[in-house]
This record gives C-alpha cells, structure tokens and sequence, in this order.
C-alpha cells in the first residue's frame, strides 16, 4: 500500500512520512518545486512535485494510492497577502480531498489545528467539543485552518469521503527547520534572548508524539472524528524557565503586560512590510496570547491509545536539535540540562 504524504519536507509533514517509513510502509511525498527539501534528505520515498492550487498535479500524485496524510499547511501568525493563504489552506485543503476520491484513496488522515477549538471560558482545557464559531478565530490562520475543517466535514457528509482529523496543539521537537513560531521562540529563549514573559499558556507536544497520532488515527480513528494530539499544558513562564535550565541559561523574571507588547507588535509588522521579513511579534499573536491555550487529548488516549512524552522531553529534544543545527548556542553539552 503506497501512502501519500502533503507537506512532507515540513514539520510535521516530515515526522509523519519518518514515522509511515519506519512503520515499513511504501511513501509518496507531495512537494512544491521550491520548497527546502532538507528533511527529505535519506528518506527512502518517491518524491513528486506538485502544488495544492493546481489540481492536475494532485491528480498524478494520488494516482495509485491507497491512503492519504494531507499535513500540508500555510502555517505563519502573520502574512502580508492573508488571500494566499486562504487559497492553500483551504481551496488546497479541497483540491486534494476530491484528488484523492477521484483516485480511489480508501483512507485520509486530514491535519488540523487546534486552532480551530474553543476554549472554555473558565480556563480549563478546551478539547473536541468545546463550542466555538468563526468569529472566535484571531487572523488568518486561524480563520482559514478553521474554514478547511468545514470543508473537510462538508466533503465527509456529501461524498461519503473516509476521512479521520487530527488537531495537533504546539509541536515541538527535531527538524523544524523553518522554523515554525514556536520553534523561533524556542531558538530565542535557548539563546538567552527572552529575560521576559506574557502570561499566557501553550499545550505542548513532541512532533514524534504528533507522527504516532497520525498513524493511530490512520489505523482506528472514527470516519468524521477529530482527535486532539496534544501533550502538556504549560504556562509561557514555565516553558521558559524549562529551556533556559535545558540551556544553560537565566529563567526569565519580567512579566510583560499584554497592552505593552501590543503597540511593540504593531510597529513589527509595519516593519515587516517594509522589510520583508518575518516581524518578531505579531498583533494576532498577541491577541491569541490573551488566552492560554490549554487542551486535553483524553480522547485520543482513549479511542486511539495515544501517549505522549513528557514535554521536558519536547523541549529537550527542540533545544538539542537547534543547537546541533547552528540556530542557536547552548551553554551545556548538546542542549541538554543537567
């Protein structure tokens, strides 16, 4: 059984076509002309070029397969031309599901976000069920991950589309070599460069954690369901704290209130216009940050036996890789505490 694989020479992508490869499974891997293709690299899996907002490529990249792990995203909290985005989340999203029906994929496992969740008004983990609508979603990624998830259910309801959604919470881990916006506050922190904190709050999960998930999901998920892949609720401040001691480093000790980042965040992303280059803080971010992000992955324990590692283990594994790869300098031996 050959398995298609979107967004592979990604974060997640790629831990899910390592996982499928170590599983002996036979992998395809769908990536654009110019993506980096460093996380490809040693992995025994035929590799075809396509594009989401093409279908003609879809079609021949699903044509002999029998399952599909479309993880392929737009995954930034700030992008000048927010249209784009929508069209590789979302018309991508579609483009490939209905590629995958034409070419008689009898298994999808479909990657969304948490993003897409509510979250309780008392503080406590949102999961699966927690009410939410579109005028919750902060910016658009959010907007459009949650906009692909309604198509993905739509396509479930009116074709009968054998599809199970994942809801991965903040992955973190070896190969993030974008980086993600975590990983980016991961290579700041580790390198000494984040003495302050918001209060706010992450769910945070190995990327490898994430891969099993997928391929549990894959094997006993229910057709319709979604599943949140998570691992441990951390506040900002204990994320810190746990990557400078990973480090080497000073905990954090400022406590930065969110109306001061704010302004700070504005004139970012006025510079980033100009510059073209990624801001340090975004406005959605901020916003999103007024909220902790906690979730609970009790359904995925259950139906799917999944288990994550502790999330020092996470954050352990981030740090060494970072270092090893030249993002950043630890003071301890191979970005590990000790």
């Amino acid at each position: 059984m050959t398995i298609l694989v979107t967004g592979a020479s990604g974060f997640v992508g790629s831990a899910v076509a390592r996982a499928l490869l170590g599983e002996g499974r036979e992998v395809r891997v769908l990536v654009r002309p110019a993506s980096d293709r460093r996380n490809l690299e040693g992995l025994d899996a035929e590799i075809v070029s396509g594009d989401l907002r093409e279908p003609d490529t879809l079609a021949a990249a699903c044509r002999g397969c029998r399952g599909l792990f479309h993880v392929a995203a737009d995954y930034r909290l700030w992008t000048p031309h927010p249209q784009r985005m929508f069209e590789a989340n979302v018309e991508g999203t579609r483009n490939v599901l209905l590629a995958a029906e034409e070419a008689g994929i009898e298994r999808i496992v479909y990657t969304s976000s948490v993003a897409t969740l509510g979250l309780p008004g008392d503080a406590s983990p949102g999961d699966e069920e927690t009410p939410v609508a579109y005028r919750d979603m902060i910016g658009p990624y959010k907007q459009s991950k949650f906009r692909a998830e309604e198509a993905v259910r739509e396509l479930i309801a009116r074709r009968g589309l054998a599809v199970v959604i994942v809801n991965p919470s903040t992955p973190v881990g070896p190969r993030d070599v974008k980086p993600t916006p975590t990983g980016r506050m991961i290579v700041e922190a580790a390198s000494g460069r984040m003495p302050a904190y918001v209060d706010t709050g992450l769910n945070i999960v190995h990327v490898d954690d994430v891969a099993a998930g997928h391929l549990a999901a894959f094997r006993e998920g229910r057709v319709g369901e979604r599943y949140v892949l998570g691992g441990h609720d951390m506040s900002l401040r204990e994320i810190l704290t746990e990557i400078a001691d990973i480090a080497g480093r000073p905990a954090p000790r400022f406590r930065l209130p969110h109306g001061l980042i704010l302004p700070l965040a504005h004139v970012a992303e006025a510079w980033a216009r100009l510059s073209g280059n990624e801001p340090f803080a975004t406005v959605d971010g901020v916003r999103m940050a007024r909220k902790r992000m906690f979730f609970s992955s009790d359904k995925a324990r259950r139906e799917l036996d999944y288990r994550p590692r502790p999330a020092r283990r996470a954050l352990e594994d981030a740090v060494a890789w970072f270092s090893d790869n030249g993002y950043c300098k630890v003071l301890v031996g191979r970005g590990r505490g000790g």
